[in-house]
């Protein structure tokens, strides 16, 4: 249902600004998802969204990305409503890493090169040695060439994530999207792809969806999100000082996993 202007822009370089204005939502007009949200990410912040399931974390990466349109308010990219911008000329500036990751069978290089069709393998290589793949991948049976199943079962999930990372750097995109990226793998392999994710976020504006606490202690600033609207804003040291939801979330969540600090 949503469509373009017919003299809608095709941005081709933006800076990140990312400003979403009073903003409100509803899947379903008698139930709101989304209740006058106000934020602003200037080029190369790291903003995490904190809050329970359902609180509409989710929402405002699909709107974001411009698969909805607000009911009312404005999203601007660049000072650009997105209702504004081609939905194409969008959504290549956006670079998405999920828990789960989508494989296509065929071969890991291609599966890489998918982030940019027109890569060369050296591009493609070079994008995996800053996802921390290059590694596993030249321990495989043959290496860059080796087939990959569909949805790439005969991978394990973390070796999923650093594909996925590596194609979301080959892609270059100005803002980035982590929807509990790192949620399904053990501690190991977490660092693993955290290293690789800081190499990821470098100079891009990031919106995280996470539930780990290493993550979020990273962002330039941290929204909690609770019955439809922003409820507590702050850094993660600021929020735990205020003794409010957020401590309240990260003692039942997070203390058996860190050290509280």
């Amino acid at each position: 249902s949503v469509q373009d202007l017919p003299e809608a822009l095709h941005l081709t370089e933006i800076k990140g600004d990312v400003t979403f204005d009073r903003v409100t939502f509803a899947y379903e007009q008698s139930k709101p998802v989304l209740s006058d949200i106000s934020l602003h990410a200037s080029p190369g912040q790291i903003i995490a969204l904190v809050g329970p399931t359902g609180a509409g974390k989710t929402t405002m990466i699909k709107l974001l990305s411009r698969f909805y349109d607000v009911n009312t308010g404005v999203i601007s990219l660049d000072q650009h409503d997105i209702r504004t911008v081609r939905q194409d000329a969008l959504r290549k500036q956006l670079g998405i890493v999920l828990q789960e990751t989508f494989l296509f069978s065929g071969t890991v290089i291609e599966n890489i090169r998918y982030g940019r069709l027109d890569a060369t393998d050296e591009d493609v290589i070079a994008a995996a040695q800053l996802a921390n793949a290059d590694h596993f991948i030249r321990l495989l049976p043959q290496g860059y060439q080796t087939s990959v199943s569909e949805q790439g079962h005969n991978f394990s999930q973390g070796q999923r994530q650093l594909l996925a990372i590596a194609r979301a750097i080959l892609a270059n995109p100005r803002i980035l999207i982590l929807d509990e990226a790192t949620s399904s793998v053990d501690t190991r392999t977490e660092m693993h792809l955290q290293e690789a994710l800081l190499h990821l976020m470098e100079g891009r504006t990031t919106f995280v969806i996470a539930h780990r606490l290493s993550t979020i202690r990273k962002a330039d600033h941290v929204l909690v999100i609770n019955d439809h609207c922003i409820i507590e804003q702050g850094t993660h040291t600021q929020l735990l000082e205020q003794g409010g939801f957020y401590h309240d979330l990260y003692m039942l969540q997070y203390r058996h996993n860190e050290t509280l600090t």
